[in-house]
């Protein structure tokens, strides 16, 4: 399932963004803005999937989306909440494609803004010209 959703991921950068980037296991411990959205499977196993971005990353995809050279706060949550949603909508798609890992998921949610410290399962990070985004998933009891 975490596969699908990098997969996702990895579209998203090479298809909106447009801009040569990178996936790799090194995390940054900086302020980031952090999203999750709940999904479940088919077997009735839920997970937790969490974004988290530094400002410049999600700057960046608001000026693709809205052309907005400096967005507020709140246009930037705004922004990070529709990214998790489409990297994890676009995710289910691939997996009904491959017809494997199906699962439902819900609304995303918007955490906090502060230094990612969640307990995860697994994580990877993207980096584009020295802006960051995590995508990290667990599984909830």
């Amino acid at each position: 399932m975490f596969e699908k959703i990098i997969e996702a991921s990895q579209n998203f950068c090479a298809h909106q963004i447009r801009e040569p980037f990178e996936i790799h296991d090194n995390i940054i411990k900086t302020r980031t803005l952090i999203a999750y959205i709940d999904i479940e499977t088919l077997q009735e196993i839920k997970h937790r999937v969490y974004i988290a971005s530094n400002k410049e990353f999600i700057q960046k995809i608001s000026n693709l989306f809205l052309e907005e050279d400096e967005s507020d706060e709140e246009t930037l949550v705004d922004m990070l909440l529709e990214t998790l949603n489409l990297i994890v909508g676009s995710a289910k798609v691939i997996a009904e494609e491959t017809n494997s890992n199906m699962y439902s998921m819900s609304t995303p949610y918007f955490k906090e803004e502060s230094v990612f410290d969640i307990q995860y399962d697994k994580i990877k990070a993207i980096r584009i010209q020295g802006c960051e985004m995590l995508i990290a998933i667990k599984e909830l009891s």
